[in-house]
């Protein structure tokens, strides 16, 4: 079954605040690797567990149309509202059941979702949806990000982030096993593709408030169910790693500029001509 979370609309708001979307060069790096298997044009991608769509937008500029799938209406409900490529759509659907013909797609994407679905399903079902020499990008990254301010010792800074996700481990789903990486490697390990590829760190730097780090850790599950089963401890945990970092740094204001990097992993198949 597909894990059915953040579908409250606060949730999915945060997501396309606060979440860090692939890179242009990883997305290159798709592409590329598309480019290998077959011709230009490409006609139609398909982003599953596409959320509130900031993955699903880098797609639109190299494909005749793009669709995003989604389980939750709340998050579509966002995608839509930031939606301004013509050749965008979104449908509601679990990953498992896509309304796609046999052989139809050129590029299948799951960013940061795959490890929610059944994965033997999914895998099943690109396999069914798409093309002869059609690719399968999964792409994730990992919680452990680090800061860096100037004039700041790194160490110290990444140390109180480290507290932070050790904090929320416990409230981590058990269908994420202890490392969603490991999930992502089987995956690879299990593809009968022999055209595939797997990068195991590609790193994200993004410039942004200290607050949207926040909200951005505070968009995971683990703080979400941290919030649900003790709405006090979650904010008591936030604000003192929030006031410990602001210490580190030496600033006083929650909108001072951080660079936050982020680990991003992926795995890349392509589909056999003749299967």
């Amino acid at each position: 079954m597909t894990y059915r979370l953040f579908e409250g609309k606060k949730h999915a708001s945060s997501y396309w605040k606060y979440r860090i979307a692939p890179s242009d060069h990883l997305i290159q790096q798709v592409l590329d690797f598309l480019e290998k298997q077959k011709s230009r044009p490409f006609e139609l991608a398909v982003d599953v567990g596409c959320g509130s769509g900031q993955g699903t937008v880098l797609l639109a500029k190299h494909f005749g149309s793009v669709v995003g799938t989604d389980v939750s209406p709340a998050q579509l409900e966002v995608a839509l509202q930031h939606a301004q490529e013509p050749n965008i759509t979104y449908r509601q659907c679990v990953a498992e059941e896509l309304p796609f013909a046999d052989s139809s797609v050129d590029l299948m994407t799951a960013m940061s979702a795959f490890h929610w679905f059944d994965r033997p399903r999914f895998l099943q079902e690109a396999h069914r949806v798409l093309k002869p020499r059609g690719c399968l990008a999964l792409l994730n990254y990992t919680i452990d990000m680090e800061l860096s301010y100037p004039d700041c010792c790194s160490h110290t800074l990444n140390q109180v982030c480290k507290e932070f996700y050790a904090a929320l481990q416990p409230y981590r789903s058990p269908h994420l096993g202890a490392s969603s990486i490991e999930l992502y490697r089987e995956a690879y390990e299990s593809i009968p593709y022999p055209d595939k590829e797997w990068q195991e760190c590609v790193w994200v730097k993004r410039s942004m408030p200290l607050s949207s780090y926040m909200g951005l850790i505070e968009s995971f599950s683990s703080y979400q169910t941290l919030l649900r089963e003790d709405p006090q401890k979650a904010t008591m945990l936030s604000q003192d790693i929030c006031q410990r970092l602001m210490s580190v740094m030496r600033v006083t204001s929650e909108e001072t500029e951080v660079v936050v990097a982020v680990k991003y992993f992926y795995l890349l198949a392509c589909k056999p001509q003749e299967a």
